[in-house]
């Protein structure tokens, strides 16, 4: 069902409009002025808009509704105008069609006309969306940018979010669950803007204690503690003029988030031990695991600090939900690491594709890419067998414990609880008794 805008003076004009329109299944708003277009337009999408061409002005020259023309192709040059007058010539018709109508009808008009140009532009106009949507997507399959492998329908909404994004200097929140690829999303942010020229500054939140976190993010000067033999410059201080990428946001101490929101308000810090207030010119692209939302409600971050962080978010899907992906993603892992090994691959066996379809992936990408990174070392032909991806069920798995090593049993039980609690990496250190730093180093030293 379309959604369609009506500007017309005459109420009889608009009303009969709408009983038109809605026997075919549309939905109508209707306004009575060129401003009240504007007004609807800022408001919400619309499949067309079918406008009168005179107003207040006069009666007959159709100039009030000429001259909003270009102003409305430049609010949005995808929606498809049908403009309308009871004073119809060609001269008019023309000249309504260069300043961006689509199409011209004169009053009073023929229902069955009028129903074959609304399905036709609303047709047309869904058609051009659907191409610059894919254009505007594509762009992170090329130039700059990292490689971003998507094939499945939940991604291509992402990657259209990317794009757009990505220009402007809106800080980002990216969402998802451990191995997603929110570190990926963040390079082709970063990549696609206009801080390209710059070297993106990263900083994994979660692997701060709180003895170095403002030593870390903002620098300190020579003496300002034990260790501080020299002046060192901060993530933010390094990130002037580029992109920070903050990883795992939600790990920042509750006393040391308000210190990071001056930052992100003003631009401006103090180093360690100095007094001196410095500026830097950073956009902020962070990402987590974690709900922040629900960490609001728990007191355990702030509200006004996750109003800063995610003027736009974008949710990444767990691996689980985008299958069509696996074999694209694990077929781009297979190349890479057998140019790395000097292996010659060329596939997978069919038992080996079933193996990985079939596989839950806790870990997401990130653990696809280990899986086929062991299945290269372990390969001795030129196809990946299923034995050599090394993935069994439960019963295999704890068959094997008193075989492991003690990294190599710490390594499984993180993995099972990760996968036990959907990705959630707070839930999966509760469980396991660890602190969540404590938790993240464990994660990145065992590469899940």
């Amino acid at each position: 069902m379309s959604r369609i805008l009506i500007a017309d003076d005459q109420t009889d004009v608009l009303e009969a409009l709408r009983i038109l329109l809605k026997g075919e299944g549309h939905q109508t708003d209707a306004v009575t002025s060129l401003a009240g277009v504007f007004q609807a337009l800022e408001k919400r999408d619309y499949a067309m808009l079918i406008m009168d061409l005179n107003y207040t002005r006069d009666t007959t020259s159709g100039q009030e509704g000429l001259e909003i023309l270009p102003r409305l192709q430049a609010v949005d040059n995808t929606l498809p105008i049908v403009v309308m007058t009871a004073w119809a010539t060609i001269d008019l018709a023309v000249e309504a069609m260069k300043r961006g109508a689509r199409d011209f009808i004169p009053k009073p008009w023929d229902n069955e006309r009028l129903l074959a140009i609304v399905r036709t532009q609303i047709e047309l106009a869904g058609a051009l969306r659907k191409g610059r949507r894919l254009e505007a997507a594509n762009q992170l399959l090329r130039g700059n940018a990292p490689k971003i492998i998507a094939e499945s329908p939940r991604m291509r909404p992402v990657l259209e979010l990317i794009s757009r994004v990505a220009p402007s200097d809106a800080n980002v929140l990216i969402t998802g669950e451990n191995g997603t690829g929110k570190g990926l999303v963040a390079r082709a942010l970063h990549a696609l803007s206009s801080r390209a020229s710059h070297s993106m500054i990263t900083v994994n939140m979660g692997g701060l204690s709180e003895g170095v976190f403002e030593s870390e993010l903002f620098g300190h000067v020579k003496g300002a503690f034990t260790d501080a033999k020299t002046d060192r410059a901060g993530r933010f201080e390094l990130a002037d003029e580029s992109t920070l990428f903050m990883d795992e946001i939600a790990n920042i101490p509750m006393n040391q988030q308000a210190k990071l929101l001056r930052m992100i308000e003003t631009g401006e810090f103090e180093r360690v031990g100095s007094s001196k207030t410095l500026h830097a010119n950073v956009r902020i692209v962070s990402a987590t695991n974690s709900n922040l939302h629900e960490e609001v409600v728990a007191g355990r971050f702030r509200q006004d600090l996750l109003f800063r962080l995610n003027t736009i978010e974008i949710a990444l899907p767990p691996l689980r939900e985008r299958r069509e992906d696996i074999m694209p993603l694990g077929n781009s892992f297979l190349r890479q690491h057998a140019t790395r090994y000097r292996k010659t691959l060329t596939g997978f066996e069919e038992k080996a594709r079933d193996l990985l379809m079939q596989h839950h992936f806790p870990g997401n990408v990130r653990e696809l890419d280990h899986v086929i990174e062991r299945a290269v070392l372990m390969s001795q032909g030129q196809l990946v067998k299923a034995n050599d991806l090394g993935l069994t069920s439960g019963r295999e798995d704890s068959a094997r414990l008193e075989d492991m090593s003690l990294e190599e049993v710490e390594a499984f039980l993180i993995k099972k609880a990760l996968g036990r609690f959907d990705g959630n990496a707070r839930r999966a250190a509760e469980a396991l008794g660890l602190s969540r730093s404590a938790f993240y180093r464990r994660l990145q030293h065992y590469g899940l």
